[in-house]
Order: C-alpha cells, then sequence, then structure tokens
C-alpha cells in the first residue's frame, strides 16, 4: 500500500481549492446583486419574522447537507474557547476512557487541529499513513485506539503554513478520506477557539455532542461560555463542561491549593444549564505520562487521576443517551 506523504498532500489541497469546497461556512455565502434587489423589495411587503424566516431559507440552500461519517455511529467533539487548557490531554484520556469503560465500544480519535497536531505525542505514534486499496488513509493506532492526525503528514517541528482554503480542503479529507471501519464512537480533538474548522465540523457531519473543557480561571470561563454558545447556534447538543486543573495537591504535605481559582467551571455549567462532567486535577503525573505518550487511563488505571477521567467519559456516555432519547 503507498503512503501518504506531506508533499503529495499538499500537492492534492492546491488542486482542491481552484473547485467548489464543500465546506462552506454561513460566512462565504454571496448573494448576487438581483437577491439583493429581491430582499429590499422583501422588506417593504413582509413583517419582521417573515422576513427572517427567508433569510434563513436563503443561507440554508448555501450550506451542505450533513453526512454521516462511514462506519462511525457517534461524533464527540472536545473543544475549548482558548488554548492551552488542557483539552487535547482531556480528549485523549476521554476516548481511552470510554473503551477503559466498556471494552466493547470501538473508539476512535481525530485530530481536527491541523496548524497545533498534539495526538502524535499523546498517543505515542509516528510515520505516514497508508492507503487502502479504496485510496483511503488507514488510521494509526495505539492503546486499541485508532488515530488521526496531519502530525502524521509533517515533521515533528515542520510549521502548517496553509491558508483557509487549504485548511478547509485538509479537514474534509480527514473526515472523508480515512478508513474508520466501525466505531461506536469517534472523539474528534478540536483546535481552540470557534472558527472556520469548528464551524465547518459541525455542519458537515452530524455531532452528538460537545464537550467544553476550561480551567476554573475567570478568563478561560469567558472562551468556555462562547465556545459553548457557537455549538448552540449550529444546533450541536452541549454535552458538559470539563473543569480541568481543578485542585493541585501537594506531594509532600496533602495541602490543597485552587491555582486557577475554585468552582468556576461548575458555575458557568449552571449558568448554561448543563452538566459539569468532572474533575480533573493538576497533577505531576498527568503531565509527566502525557510528555511520554503513556495517557494516565492506560499507564495508571488504579490512580485517582485515570478515575477522573473515567468519570467524566461515564458522564458524557449518560449524557448521550439523554441526547438521543
Amino acid at each position: 500500500m503507498a503512503q501518504l506523504t506531506y508533499s503529495r498532500l499538499s500537492h492534492l489541497l492546491r488542486l482542491s481549492v481552484n473547485k467548489p469546497s464543500a465546506l462552506r461556512t454561513r460566512t462565504e455565502i454571496n448573494l448576487g446583486p438581483a437577491c439583493c434587489v429581491q430582499f429590499v423589495r422583501c422588506q417593504r411587503s413582509v413583517d419582521s419574522k417573515a422576513l427572517q424566516e427567508r433569510q434563513k431559507q436563503h443561507m440554508a440552500r448555501g450550506l451542505p447537507k450533513q453526512k454521516p461519517i462511514a462506519g462511525v455511529k457517534q461524533v464527540i467533539v472536545v473543544a475549548s474557547g482558548k488554548g492551552g487548557v488542557g483539552k487535547s490531554t482531556t480528549a485523549v484520556n476521554l476516548a481511552l476512557g470510554l473503551m477503559a469503560n466498556n471494552p466493547s465500544k470501538s473508539v476512535g480519535l481525530l485530530d481536527a487541529d491541523v496548524y497545533g497536531p498534539s495526538i502524535p505525542k499523546l498517543m505515542n505514534l509516528k510515520g505516514n499513513p497508508e492507503l487502502s486499496d479504496n485510496n483511503l488513509m488507514i488510521p494509526l493506532t495505539n492503546y486499541g485506539i485508532p488515530c488521526m492526525s496531519m502530525g502524521f503528514l509533517v515533521d515533528d517541528v515542520a510549521p502548517i503554513v496553509w491558508r483557509g482554503l487549504m485548511v478547509m480542503s485538509a479537514i474534509e479529507k480527514l473526515l472523508r478520506q480515512v478508513d474508520w471501519g466501525s466505531l461506536d464512537y469517534l472523539v474528534v480533538d478540536m483546535p481552540p477557539g470557534t472558527g472556520d474548522v469548528q464551524l465547518s465540523i459541525s455542519q458537515n457531519i452530524p455531532v452528538a455532542g460537545a464537550v467544553i473543557v476550561s480551567t476554573p480561571q475567570d478568563i478561560a470561563l469567558l472562551d468556555a461560555r462562547r465556545g459553548a454558545e457557537m455549538f448552540r447556534k449550529v444546533h450541536v447538543p452541549v454535552l458538559g463542561l470539563v473543569q480541568n486543573m481543578s485542585v493541585f495537591q501537594c506531594p509532600n504535605c496533602n495541602h490543597q491549593t485552587h491555582i486557577f481559582g475554585s468552582d468556576g467551571a461548575r458555575q458557568l455549567a449552571d449558568a448554561l444549564g448543563v452538566q459539569l462532567l468532572g474533575d480533573i486535577p493538576l497533577h505531576l503525573n498527568i503531565r509527566e505520562m502525557s510528555d511520554r505518550g503513556k495517557p494516565v487511563v492506560v499507564s495508571s488505571p488504579d490512580s485517582p487521576e485515570a478515575e477522573a477521567y473515567r468519570k467524566v467519559a461515564s458522564a458524557v456516555v449518560r449524557q448521550l443517551e439523554e441526547v438521543n432519547t
């Protein structure tokens, strides 16, 4: 089987950006002069509610229809409004926690952060994905979790200097041109923020629910709220919030210190009317094992840290069941 290299992917993306993109966001829809004239006339002849409904219909015509990923039953996106809050570490341990809680379930992991992929490091994976007979990328697997990331196609220190259209085309290929086999859950590690990638994924595939990760710090909570509101606007259920780095316990005297504040994510969850899925402590073991590519759920399964991630995974499953009923 052939291998998909960075240069080959870049060539494919440059060809595809000249074609009409299947990933279109609301901001990319341009109305022509005739539509504008008609729009003005409608303003004069209909009331405000009818006008809003007409605008929605115009917007819907330009949006792609959601199409499931072949073989994937449920997609869970892990997001944060701000970088540096432990989103990728949470996504990895959530995927492993889902499988640890129920070994009969198959779980995959997709790294949608094109500019800053973290999954290869966290999952201790290297190499280029091979191509199947159907010309689909075959995910790299470790700890029983098939993974796909842009990090498999570039060197560890190589920057990805792409404009928006190429990034969108890359996301489309990561969504549609990967042979996932049969998965019960696909956990998607989203890039931070509320930009084109988040909109494109939400609008192009059916997402079962979003998990928002934040520290208890006020500045992080502001962006976490924006992230939650964005998913609501695109009709993606917000399963709840994960309060990461909630407390630091001194390994010598066991004194607990709330470095980033106390219960900020819990208060935000109450304000948004969603669940607090769990608290993850600020612990040296989580950082060390993540840097070694050995997530705590598999490297220290009996530790309190691993138990915290498994509880989050259980809460996510419960929320999915509620959403689906």
